[in-house]
C-alpha cells in the first residue's frame, strides 16, 4: 500500500515531469482515494479502460494518454463528463504521463520498444530529445527490421517506405505520432526511422533522402511504457498491478 501523494511525488521525480513542455498536464489528473493498493495501467484513459479497471477494483489507473489536452473544450459534458463521473464516483485516481513517459531512458515507450527490437539507444535527437537512435547491428536489413517490428507488435505489419534500399547502419525511432520527427532523424544520420503514424510529407522525404520510414501504429508502439512504469512502482510499494489492453487499430 502507498499513500496517493507519495506515489504522485515518486512518479513526478522518476519521470522528470518538470523537464517537459507538454500538450497537457502530467501527473494526477483525477484525485481519488488517499491510499493505493491496486493499480491498473493502460495506454489511454478511455471509458473501456476505466470500466475494466473498476471491475478489477483498482485504486489508481496509470496511462499515457490522459483526459485533458491543450486547446480542448474544457467543459465536463458528453464523453469527457462520463469518464470523469465514473472515476470520481468510485474514488479512483487517474495518473497520466505523456512526453515524460515517452522519454524515460529505461521504462519509457521508446526505451521499451527499443528493448523489444533489440536496439540499445546511444543517442537522442529532435525536440526535447524525444527521438532515440542506435546502431542497427551487423548485417541489418530493412526487411529484417520490418519483421522484427511485426514480431514485437503482436503480428501487426508496419507500413514501409523503403527509401533507396540501403543497408542499415543506424536506426532511429520515436513512438506514437512522431512522424514530424522524420527530418530530425534524417539529420541525425539514421538509415531508417520508425514511429506510429505517417502523414503526407513523409513519403516524399523517404524517396528524396533515401531514408526508410516505417509507420507501425500509434497505439501499437505505445503499449509498453505505462505497464513498465506501473510494474516498477508496484514492486517498489508492494502494490497489485495489471496491464489492461484495450484494442485500438490506430
Amino acid at each position: 500500500m502507498v499513500e496517493r501523494n507519495e506515489l504522485e511525488s515518486y512518479l513526478h521525480t522518476l519521470l522528470a515531469v518538470e523537464r517537459f513542455e507538454d500538450y497537457g498536464p502530467n501527473g494526477l489528473q483525477i484525485e481519488g482515494r488517499a491510499q493505493v493498493r491496486r493499480i491498473v495501467s493502460g495506454v489511454t484513459a478511455s471509458l473501456a479502460l476505466i470500466d475494466a479497471a473498476l471491475s478489477e477494483g483498482a485504486d489508481a489507473i496509470l496511462v499515457h494518454h490522459g483526459l485533458f489536452w491543450r486547446g480542448q473544450d474544457g467543459r465536463l459534458v458528453g464523453w469527457l463528463a462520463e469518464r470523469v463521473r465514473r472515476l470520481m464516483a468510485q474514488g479512483v485516481n487517474l495518473f497520466a504521463y505523456h512526453l515524460p513517459l515517452d522519454a524515460h531512458a529505461e521504462l519509457g515507450n521508446n526505451a521499451q520498444l527499443g528493448l523489444r527490437l533489440g536496439l540499445s539507444a546511444d543517442a537522442r535527437f529532435g525536440e526535447q530529445d524525444l527521438g532515440f537512435a542506435a546502431s542497427a547491428g551487423e548485417n541489418a536489413s530493412l526487411a529484417g527490421l520490418a519483421a522484427r517490428v511485426q514480431g514485437a507488435l503482436g503480428g501487426r505489419a508496419p507500413l514501409v517506405l523503403p527509401g533507396d534500399g540501403r543497408a542499415l547502419a543506424r536506426i532511429g525511432w520515436c513512438t506514437g505520432g512522431a512522424q514530424g520527427y522524420f527530418e530530425a532523424a534524417i539529420a541525425a544520420g539514421v538509415d531508417a526511422f520508425l514511429t506510429g503514424e505517417i502523414s503526407e510529407p513523409q513519403a516524399h522525404l523517404a524517396r528524396e533522402t533515401g531514408v526508410a520510414f516505417l509507420a507501425c501504429g500509434h497505439h501499437a508502439t505505445e503499449c509498453c511504457g505505462a505497464p513498465a512504469v506501473a510494474a516498477h512502482v508496484a514492486e517498489r510499494f508492494g502494490l497489485v498491478h495489471r496491464f489492461i489492453e484495450i484494442e485500438n487499430p490506430a
